[in-house]
């Protein structure tokens, strides 16, 4: 039995702290409304309060007295204004001329009197609470009277209502929210809980020039310190950022603390964030093979910051990335390159060299002029050769793998083929015309500008790379281009230390902070090695046959012509560039047949590019003068064939 009350007990206990805690979270829904009418009522009643000393209560005793007296000699002077009347019916007689000049001065004199009474009355006032009591009183009566004539009970019942709206208001504006708080909260986040708390913020709004604001209580999210705040008046979002330095003050917030107000879910509400926090903190930003999404449209690009859901991107899409040296650029792009390369075919174009270094035993790269100048050939004729394949198929969308091309540095690729406009152009239509033909172009850049003699990215491919993610950049003309119509993300405002390294804002997807994923040299030369190569041909039309080699007419006897043989051709001599391996065919030759057995070797023993190295090897394997064996060692067929 003993038990069996225990448990009934246990759950009645239960079933009222369940419903002390929904009553709690309803009052504290309720209180934040109140707050700016509880301040208010406080600080008149404070002033009154403090108004009310002994000095002005004597000035308020005079003046009372002074006024009782005006008053009581302007009533005599009316009466002998009166008397003076009754005496005379003259106007202009002696004692009637005397009362009224009388009564003149007297009325004056109560002016004044009632003047000073006035001035005294409102430096020592009533205290707020009997002027409230008054206020009630001149409309509960009169409503109790109604109610009593009239038979019904609304005009009481909404002289009720009044008093109990004023008395509801004070308990809920004095109210002292309460907040639910994580216990690993820092000082300095304790700090900015409290100032954010409606009774701190509405009795300093004011001195800080934020008056007409109220925020509700603070809620701390794995990405900081979260709340929302009511605009009254004229206050817009816009009006609330432009003063951020002022909320900085209100907050006693440091100045590389992140602070912003973004719209809330209905008119005259922000919501103002405070990135005390990293939701990405504790989770690794190593980029494997295994973050690369199953669904083959979009890939992953990093975290974000603030909720730690994961950001995806097209991967189908051209893309922007932007970032001033040193803020993770390139870091932020090689696991874009990794799921480019290991869903289709990746070449990377590197303006200035350094990241060709990591990739060339991956994919194919292109860093000196001339091997520029062939990936941009390759890829357009590419290109167009998927568009005439296409055309034989009837299909809109290339259905086979990706190439992606990427442009980094921008700038320095757009100084080598500014002069040659037939690349230019080549360029621009890569950028324009071929992600329907699976050919899509990534551009990264330091120097997101379209203008000037060095732009970082070209005035007629810009507004084709839709896609846009930006790191730090150098001031709000780069975060223009950089971003668009989301330039008022402000990645020129990004701390500039080492933490903030790979975190950006992507366009469209809100002023959240995005930590990029990254991939150490280790981790590229873990991906299994793929170069794409131009399988086509080019075209040649057949040359017209020369009149001057035309077979010569032979008369014979009778009238009839005989076609006379046509004359043995002379041997033409082939040029050396017309031949397997182009003009690079004799060094290398001499160098395998010297001993140099891979590409590698071969580079470093003739000084040639090695890209131009492995095109030429290429090509000499496919016309037979070369020999690869199955451990990639080359020989030249005439070893073979000795062999």
């Amino acid at each position: 039995m003993a038990a069996a009350w225990a448990k009934i007990g246990s759950q009645t206990k239960t079933a009222r702290e369940v419903s002390g805690d929904w009553i709690n979270s309803t009052l504290d829904e309720l209180a934040p409304p109140f707050v700016p009418f509880a301040a208010w009522w406080d600080q008149e009643a404070d002033r009154r309060r403090q108004l009310r000393t002994p000095d002005n209560l004597k000035a308020l005793l005079d003046a009372q007295r002074k006024h009782n007296s005006a008053r009581a000699t302007a009533a005599s002077a009316k009466a002998q204004q009166a008397t003076a009347r009754n005496g005379s019916r003259n106007p202009l007689n002696g004692a009637r001329r005397a009362a009224a000049k009388s009564v003149r001065g007297a009325r004056e004199q109560q002016r004044n009197a009632r003047a000073e009474l006035r001035k005294a009355q409102a430096n020592y006032p009533t205290t707020l609470a009997v002027r409230a009591a008054q206020v009630h009183a001149a409309h509960g009566v009169p409503a109790a009277v109604a109610t009593a004539a009239l038979g019904s009970p609304w005009p009481v019942s909404a002289s009720a209502a009044a008093v109990a709206l004023q008395v509801g208001g004070l308990f809920l504006g004095r109210r002292r929210v309460t907040v639910c708080l994580p216990d690993d909260l820092s000082a300095e986040e304790r700090q900015l809980v409290a100032r954010l708390d409606p009774s701190h913020w509405v009795q300093h709004a004011d001195d800080r020039g934020l008056g007409g604001t109220v925020t509700t209580p603070a809620e701390v999210t794995p990405g900081g310190i979260r709340c929302e705040v009511r605009l009254d008046g004229t206050w817009t979002v816009k009006g609330l950022n432009d003063r951020m330095e002022s909320v900085r003050a209100l907050l006693g917030a440091r100045t590389g603390l992140r602070i912003r107000a973004t719209s809330g879910q209905r008119g005259g509400w922000a919501v103002l964030t405070l990135s005390t926090r990293s939701a990405a903190e504790g989770v690794s930003s190593l980029w494997t093979p295994d973050r690369i999404p199953a669904d083959p449209l979009v890939m992953s690009l990093g975290l974000d910051t603030e909720t730690g859901d994961e950001v995806l991107v097209p991967f189908d899409e051209r893309l922007l990335v932007s970032g001033a040296s040193g803020t993770g650029k390139s870091w932020s792009t090689r696991p874009l390159l990794g799921a480019a390369h290991l869903r289709g075919d990746l070449v990377l174009i590197d303006g200035k060299g350094e990241e060709a270094n990591i990739w060339e035993p991956i994919c194919r790269t292109a860093v000196e002029r001339d091997e520029v100048e062939d990936v941009v050939d390759q890829a357009h004729a590419e290109m167009t050769r998927r568009k005439r394949d296409m055309k034989a198929r009837r299909i809109s969308v290339w259905d086979g793998p990706q190439l992606t091309v990427l442009v980094d540095e921008g700038q320095v690729v757009l100084a080598m083929i500014s002069n040659d406009k037939e690349r230019l152009q080549r360029l621009i239509e890569l950028s324009s015309l071929g992600r329907s033909r699976g050919v899509v172009l990534w551009w990264a850049t330091q120097y997101p500008i379209t203008d000037g003699s060095a732009p970082g990215v070209h005035k007629l491919i810009a507004p084709n790379l839709l896609t846009r993610f930006s790191l730090r950049v150098a001031g709000t003309t780069q975060a223009q281009v950089a971003l668009d119509d989301c330039a008022h993300y402000a990645p020129q405002q990004i701390p500039a230390d080492r933490a903030h390294r790979g975190h950006g804002y992507l366009k469209g997807y809100g002023p959240r902070m995005i930590r990029t994923w990254t991939l150490d040299d280790a981790g590229v030369s873990a991906l299994p090695p793929k170069a794409w190569e131009f399988g086509g041909r080019a075209e040649v039309p057949a040359p017209a046959p020369d009149p001057a080699e035309r077979p010569a007419l032979q008369l014979l006897k009778g009238g009839d012509f005989l076609l006379a043989p046509p004359a043995a051709p002379a041997e033409a001599e082939v040029e050396p560039a017309k031949l397997p391996g182009g003009k690079h065919r004799e060094p290398v030759l001499r160098a395998v047949a010297a001993g140099s057995t891979s590409v590698t070797a071969v580079a470093k023993a003739t000084g040639i590019n090695k890209g131009n190295v492995s095109r030429t090897v290429a090509a000499l394997i496919d016309a037979g003068e070369l020999h690869k064996a199955a451990d990639g060692t080359l020989t030249t067929t005439s070893t073979e064939e000795t062999a």
